[in-house]
């Protein structure tokens, strides 16, 4: 978190605690208080006005002009890849559902004009046909949602994603939209094509968090990223 005088960049989670060390920072900025580099430790009880318990220490550093260049990215949260394949109403849902997140997407899709225009902040969108194309050149680690107009691309995305797994193993979760009926066909599909039972157990079909009923688009988007961002706890 960066505290200037007159406005603040980032935070460290809100609450007293927050107020607390913005209060100190702008101390220190104003020469009203001596730059320790020590740590300064925070007890979360009664003093703070909390019952959490636990202890939190804080380092203060105090920047120049010339630390400007690399405090965006000091401050940057850690970005993790989500590639999308599929630009109707639940991608088009998703994506801007994600945007505010901690991922950063790539929107993948066959068709031309699919796109928004201006794209939700930070997506890149990537025109690939076959969109299939595209799996080789994801980023490692790409969470990956499938989720295209046509089962047949859906199904060629899978075998893709399942065919790069096997030679890299570096696609944390591949979900893909659907019914049970619908991954039991694909199931069937893709053992066709010599894919074990063990290596389609990877993919998760339906998707999104149980217990969230409805099929708006944006019902799906809210449960879709939020299975999205159980699976960075689960890393």
């Amino acid at each position: 978190m960066a505290v200037f005088a007159d406005r603040l960049v980032g935070t460290i989670g809100g609450g007293h605690l927050e107020l607390q060390a913005i209060a100190e920072a702008r101390q220190r900025l104003a020469g009203k208080a001596a730059h320790n580099p020590a740590p300064v430790r925070y007890a979360l009880g009664p003093a703070l006005g909390q019952c959490c318990g636990g202890v939190v220490h804080l380092g203060f550093a105090l920047l120049t002009v010339a630390d400007a260049p690399g405090l965006a990215t000091r401050l940057a949260p850690r970005q993790h890849p989500v590639a999308l394949f599929g630009g109707g109403h639940v991608g088009h849902a998703l994506a801007r559902v994600l945007a505010p997140l901690p991922f950063a997407l790539t929107w993948i899709d066959s068709r031309d004009g699919i796109f928004p225009e201006p794209p939700p902040e930070g997506a890149v969108c990537e025109h690939s046909d076959p969109v299939q194309g595209a799996v080789p050149g994801l980023a490692p680690g790409s969470r990956v949602l499938i989720m295209s107009f046509s089962h047949a691309e859906d199904l060629d995305v899978v075998a893709a994603c399942l065919q790069r797994q096997r030679q890299q193993r570096d696609l944390p979760f591949i979900g893909l939209i659907g019914s049970q009926t619908k991954w039991a066909t694909f199931g069937s599909r893709l053992r066709s094509r010599g894919f074990s039972q063990d290596e389609l157990a990877q993919v998760t079909c339906p998707i999104g968090i149980p217990g969230i009923e409805g099929k708006e688009p944006e019902v799906i988007a809210v449960a879709v990223a939020a299975q999205l961002l159980l699976s960075l706890k689960a890393a």
